[in-house]
């Protein structure tokens, strides 16, 4: 073969060589240039096309190094044989039907998981990041720390204990990258002989994680001040998951007579733990921060987890967790040697950022702000005309309506995604659907985190016009 029908864009911002590449690569995959089949000679082929040989040896090159084409020594350039040649296949454009359905996009999203982006300080984070790549410091590029910098570490301790009361040191502390992360690494280090007790209704992902992970996992009811202890014996578990601060999704926060309840469990015997995720504390409305139940913790039973997920951006992927004593030697010994997750430069601007005042600024700035949707969002609530009532607000980022009229959870939710907006159902968060049936009246979730003023005032008036007494249609 000695001609190729090869159209050059000169005026295009593609190279000569590589609009050549491109062609023949095209050509040689679709089978229009048979296996085996002899290319044009360089010097022909620049001929032909009327561009320089070093043009055309480029693309030959290229397609040479690939494994598109071979080089036979005296006799010139052949398609090469593509079997077992890895093709990158474009991605086919999705069908539509039931994919579609479950992407669609509404106008308002109550979603109870939202963070404010638009709020990420990026100036600061910019100039941080600059700051640390100033200089050309080799030792950012190495392996770090298993537990994560030491630097870090420590700056997390400060903050813990002056924001949390949380009582640890740096050499107790683990960072990785988000709290599944966390979670998989605990149960290499404590091992999957242990039967874990969840609230119910719960976090579903620390559930599935568990699951996943082959423990024995159980789920104990909750009254209005958190897991129940007396169930909690009976389940047999030796771990308890709990969020004492702010339980998620029903917003409790449970009081210091049943966070004791709960400590005394775990110092009944010997192997038993608590595993307290606290992962918005930041953001509480009224009163003072609830201190964390680890501060009370002086038998080391409890584990301590957070992230900088709700309170910077879910992208961050930094969450830690403190181990009391017995842990921290089980983890060191079995999965000491266990690489960091994160970044050792995402470390450092974390360090930075919290160092030099601007985390605890970024906080009370967004905690401003959040403070504002909440209450714009309560005062919208009370002009609908529907018979519920709110609970788990002056906390997190999201609240829940409990509706009296008898109206089916499922219902209020397709009447709301019919005027545009996306509310959600707690029965959703239920590990034991028969509990979930067992609760009296449709619960239904909003998170406000995501949403400015006005969005949240449309979409209340919305919801109004969705949730209607059917006398007052």
């Amino acid at each position: 073969m000695y001609e190729l029908t090869i159209h050059l864009q000169t005026k295009s911002k593609t190279p000569l060589y590589e609009q050549i590449y491109r062609t023949m690569k095209h050509e040689i995959r679709e089978g229009r240039i048979q296996s085996g089949e002899k290319l044009p000679s360089t010097r022909a082929l620049c001929r032909h096309l009327e561009v320089s040989r070093s043009t055309v040896e480029m693309a030959y090159e290229q397609l040479l190094s690939e494994g598109y084409i071979e080089a036979r020594p005296c006799r010139g350039y052949y398609a090469a044989q593509l079997d077992g040649l890895y093709q990158l296949k474009s991605p086919s454009a999705p069908k539509s039907g039931k994919r579609e359905e479950n992407s669609r996009r509404f106008a308002y999203d109550f979603t109870p998981s939202g963070v404010d982006l638009k709020s990420f300080p990026y100036n600061i984070w910019r100039k941080l990041s600059r700051e640390c790549l100033m200089d050309d410091r080799a030792e950012l590029f190495r392996l770090g720390d298993p537990q994560g910098e030491y630097g870090l570490r420590s700056a997390i301790c400060s903050y813990l204990h002056q924001a949390r009361g949380v009582n640890c040191v740096p050499e107790q502390v683990v960072v990785g990258a988000g709290n599944d992360y966390l979670l998989m690494l605990l149960a290499a280090a404590m091992g999957t002989d242990h039967r874990a007790a969840l609230e119910n209704p719960t976090y579903r992902q620390a559930y599935r994680i568990f699951k996943n992970l082959s423990y024995e996992v159980c789920t104990v009811d909750m009254d209005d001040r958190g897991m129940r202890v007396d169930e909690l014996r009976r389940s047999g578990a030796d771990i308890a998951f709990v969020m004492p601060s702010h339980q998620y999704p029903l917003g409790i926060v449970m009081p210091l007579k049943r966070r004791m309840e709960l400590m005394k469990w775990a110092g009944e015997k010997e192997g038993r733990y608590i595993i307290e995720d606290d992962y918005d504390s930041e953001f509480r409305y009224k009163g003072k921060p609830i201190p964390a139940l680890q501060g009370y913790d002086g038998a080391g039973k409890v584990i301590y987890m957070g992230t900088f997920s709700k309170s910077i951006a879910p992208a961050i992927r930094m969450s830690y967790m403190v181990l009391p004593e017995p842990v921290l030697k089980k983890y060191r010994e079995r999965c000491g040697f266990i690489s960091s997750t994160v970044s050792k430069v995402d470390q450092l601007i974390l360090q930075k950022f919290i160092e030099e005042g601007y985390f605890e600024r970024h906080l009370n700035k967004t905690r401003a702000l959040y403070k504002n949707r909440h209450d714009v969002l309560l005062a919208c609530l009370r002009e609908i005309k529907a018979e519920f009532t709110v609970s788990g607000e002056n906390a997190g980022v999201h609240l829940l309506l409990h509706f009296h009229n008898g109206r089916p959870e499922e219902e209020l939710i397709r009447q709301a995604e019919e005027k545009g907006v996306k509310v959600y159902g707690l029965s959703g968060y239920y590990v034991d659907q028969d509990a979930a049936e067992k609760k009296n009246g449709a619960v239904v979730l909003l998170g406000y985190a995501n949403m400015s003023e006005q969005a949240i005032r449309d979409a209340a008036a919305l919801l109004g016009e969705a949730w209607k007494e059917e006398k007052e249609r």
